[in-house]
């Protein structure tokens, strides 16, 4: 059973520290964005990395469309993989829609998570009455019908956008190849699943303690869409970074890194 979820998700477990730290990328992400943030944390935590089935190197034949056609699958995964390690009182740090995978699964197992720190999190993506998520229907709609189309064209566009930060073209270099390392057509069904979800009514049935981490510009989750998060969690603490664009802990490890330490005394 361990083995499988291990193959499952690809699991890596390292650090020496008593306490756990489960970090889970955004989309069409891998573990490995997490290379500059786990090595500060290794000493006191037990770090626990995974791909999402379906990303990186995850098992692409236990990809489930029917289970995995709302966030709650991948949540049911985290609490999964928590018991079958016997993880308590878990620090959850999720990039993105990850931070809304969280969410969810802090929802349904309050007393497995200590502390919840959310990354550029969104609960929607789409603009509607009183609110702002960023995008129109219509952006949206031209969003997956460009990934239907010309999925490794969309994913060459979008990595320069995300990463926001045009001086240092590796980082979207390497972005464009972690899109491109995927299987189209499961990627394009969890886009659909991330860009069309609505996670707003969640937020205020969550009571782990909460960080939320945003870069000052963001194109995809914009102060706006942070400050709503923080105002709809109770028990939350919204860190605003002096950086650009949607992959902080990759373009501005350090500043990240700071947040997460002051949120962890």
């Amino acid at each position: 059973m361990l083995q499988r979820i291990i193959a499952r998700n690809n699991i890596t477990i390292y650090g020496t520290g008593s306490k756990s730290m489960f970090l889970v990328h955004g989309y069409g992400c891998d573990q490995n964005m997490w290379r500059f943030i786990t090595p500060q944390f290794k000493d006191d935590y037990k770090i626990i990395l995974i791909d999402l089935v379906g990303s990186g190197k995850s098992d692409e034949n236990s990809y489930d469309y029917e289970k995995y056609n709302s966030l709650e699958g991948y949540a049911d995964d985290v609490i999964e993989i928590c018991d079958a390690l016997k993880l308590e009182h878990v620090c959850f740090v999720g990039h993105s829609v990850s931070a809304m995978i969280g969410l969810l699964a802090a929802i349904k197992r309050p007393a497995l998570f200590k502390k919840l720190i959310m990354i550029g999190p969104s609960p929607r993506y789409i603009n509607c009455e009183n609110y702002f998520g960023g995008f129109s229907q219509n952006d949206i709609d031209d969003l997956m019908e460009t990934l239907d189309s010309n999925y490794l064209g969309w994913s060459s566009a979008m990595a320069s956008v995300i990463m926001d930060n045009p001086d240092r073209p590796e980082l979207a270099a390497e972005l464009e190849e972690s899109f491109c390392q995927n299987n189209p057509k499961i990627a394009r069904h969890f886009a659909r699943v991330t860009f069309l979800g609505d996670n707003r009514s969640d937020l205020k049935k969550l009571t782990t303690d909460t960080l939320i981490v945003q870069s000052k510009t963001d194109a995809i989750a914009s102060i706006k869409v942070g400050q709503f998060v923080h105002d709809n969690i109770s028990n939350s603490k919204l860190e605003v970074l002096e950086t650009t664009g949607h992959c902080p802990h990759l373009s501005a490890p350090s500043q990240t890194i700071e947040a997460m330490k002051k949120h962890l005394i």
